[in-house]
């Protein structure tokens, strides 16, 4: 049986996505960030028509529930131009919402992520493709175990893929002590963001050798150690044996981000000098295919 990704306009061969950014987003919004939210169409439309002009064939949004996510806008994007694109369900760390959500939603938290990832996301009809939770700084919060549990019990309820949220890059084998150790959650389902926020090499290949997916997503800011170490990382993990584990994503979050074609128009070809073209394709493709893949 061909392996199904679940796009937003139904579900897809998983051979079928072509290169894909593992992590990104069309449209966000966060009380952390006033006045920075990405909620427009047009610029969502123009981002996505890059990335597929620039060979793109797949976007996976990780903005979850409460989050501006804006899910009616997204099967029309992806099918004016061509593009798959992913929804997710899920729920960020708590300093992202109010907390009168917080309470509303606590007690139906599971409730929340099956019915979006089954049935649909409101009145929209889009089924999300995934479920997005996040950590904290260096480990685990009262939040954070909660929401992952409910994500736990999701996934054992639909086998939809769990991505997470590392903060700065930290707390990675906390995420996979929990989830896999004590959730029973196959660590193949599950994809640990911003690594490369983190050039923790050891903590790299210690997540590796668990069976996780590892995304390297996201351009480095002001005091990260990123972009300049990510070739050295990734080539740390492929002579290691675990090539077929790495995923590479954009992470846009705000207006001033390069955005999601910067990933294929700058990150591929200096990546390649590194990895060589052959493994760098085999990262946008075939790895994020299996990935997300339920």
């Amino acid at each position: 049986m061909v392996s199904a990704v679940r796009t937003v306009l139904g579900e897809v061969a998983a051979d079928r996505l072509g290169v894909v950014d593992a992590h990104d987003h069309l449209f966000i919004r966060s009380p952390l960030l006033p006045g920075q939210e990405l909620a427009d169409v047009g610029r969502a439309a123009a981002a996505l028509g890059a990335f597929g002009e620039l060979g793109g064939g797949t976007v996976v949004q990780w903005t979850p529930y409460g989050m501006g996510r804006r899910v009616a806008e997204l099967p029309a994007l992806s099918r004016g131009f061509g593009v798959h694109v992913i929804a997710a369900t899920g729920l960020h760390q708590a300093a992202h919402y109010p907390d009168e959500l917080i309470r509303r939603v606590r007690d139906r938290l599971t409730e929340l992520f099956v019915t979006e990832l089954t049935e649909g996301i409101g009145a929209t009809g889009v089924r999300a493709g995934l479920i997005k939770v996040a950590g904290g700084f260096h480990g685990l919060d009262d939040h954070a175990t909660f929401t992952m549990r409910a994500a736990a019990d999701a996934h054992h309820f639909t086998g939809a893929p769990i991505a997470v949220h590392l903060e700065l890059g930290t707390g990675a084998l906390d995420v996979l002590d929990l989830l896999c150790g004590q959730l029973g959650v196959a660590p193949g389902s599950v994809i640990l963001g911003h690594l490369n926020r983190s050039p923790d090499f050891a903590v790299h290949r210690l997540a590796a050798e668990a069976g996780a997916h590892l995304a390297f997503d996201g351009p480095s800011r002001g005091n990260h150690a990123t972009d300049w170490r990510m070739p050295e990382a990734l080539a740390a993990l492929a002579d290691a044996g675990f090539a077929d584990r790495l995923l590479l994503g954009g992470d846009t979050v705000t207006p001033d981000t390069p955005g999601m074609p910067y990933l294929l128009r700058r990150v591929r070809p200096r990546l390649a000098l590194t990895l060589g073209d052959e493994l760098v394709d085999r990262i946008l493709v075939a790895n994020p295919a299996r990935a997300y893949a339920w």
